[in-house]
């Protein structure tokens, strides 16, 4: 009750000042400026907290400052225009994920495209799998984007261990950025995917198992991907919000689903 009294502020203040002389117009809109993006910083705070929260908050309350985040943002002109801002390149971590988080890996939106009747069955028998007989996260991605460039590339790495952390490795996802899509898209091909840093090779071979693991191909999953279905390694990453510190991702054809990321 106490928070949303305080959410409350900046609008009962906004109204107040509306209805003054206005000789004092220019000093409302300023304090309300000022007001709303102090107002935007505290949503982030927030949202970054209940994000990293032991236990999880609920989804709702998650999509809840999701929104006002977003909402506020697009307001002020803050976090908006992701594809040509400049602010998409760096390292990524995931604050949060509607379901499992390797599901924040482009292979999987791209998986989707070229299996839509039984993509969700096979990720509900995988995340259905117990800890500590799977544990997930955590994930990053590294983007290379440079404003006013048509190519760039995007990293991801998730962690998987099994039978309680005995087995590990970095999912590792390759694609390149093809283009931008609108004010808040770019454009993703599937290149590779590769487990890294990967436990079992030591165990199986001992000292030469990182030269080893090093040297290994990496899978062509765009190519497997492209032969299955024409296009589906192609995916669009829509970003409704980035800037210096947080960044919100959807994949453009589940919407539904929202990733939040934090700057590392």
């Amino acid at each position: 009750m106490k928070f949303l009294l305080l959410l409350s502020i900046p609008y009962c203040w906004s109204f107040i000042h509306s209805n003054k002389p206005s000789t004092y117009g220019r000093i409302g809109l300023s304090a309300l400026s000022d007001d709303k993006t102090e107002k935007l910083s505290e949503y982030k705070q927030f949202l970054i907290s209940i994000c990293s929260r032991t236990p999880k908050a609920l989804y709702q309350e998650i999509e809840d400052a999701i929104g006002k985040v977003e909402s506020l943002g697009e307001e002020l002109g803050i976090g908006q225009a992701s594809s040509s801002s400049g602010f998409l390149s760096g390292k990524w971590e995931l604050l949060y994920a509607p379901k499992d988080a390797t599901r924040s890996s482009p292979f999987f939106w791209a998986f989707r495209n070229a299996f839509p009747e039984s993509a969700d069955q096979i990720f509900g028998i995988t995340d259905a799998i117990p800890a500590p007989i799977k544990e997930v996260g955590p994930a990053f991605q590294t983007i290379d984007f440079k404003v006013g460039s048509s190519s760039g590339s995007l990293v991801s790495k998730v962690k998987l261990s099994a039978i309680g952390g005995f087995a590990s490795s970095m999912m590792t996802t390759r694609a390149t950025i093809t283009g931008v899509d609108g004010l808040d898209g770019v454009r993703l091909k599937i290149d590779t995917t590769k487990p890294e840093d990967s436990t079992i090779f030591e165990t199986l071979f001992g000292p030469i198992g990182k030269t080893i693991q090093e040297n290994s191909p990496a899978f062509p999953s765009g190519e497997v991907l492209e032969q299955t279905k024409p296009g589906s390694s192609e995916i669009i990453l829509r970003t409704s919000y980035c800037d210096e510190s947080l960044r919100v991702s959807r994949n453009s054809n589940v919407m539904n689903d929202v990733y939040v990321w934090k700057r590392q």
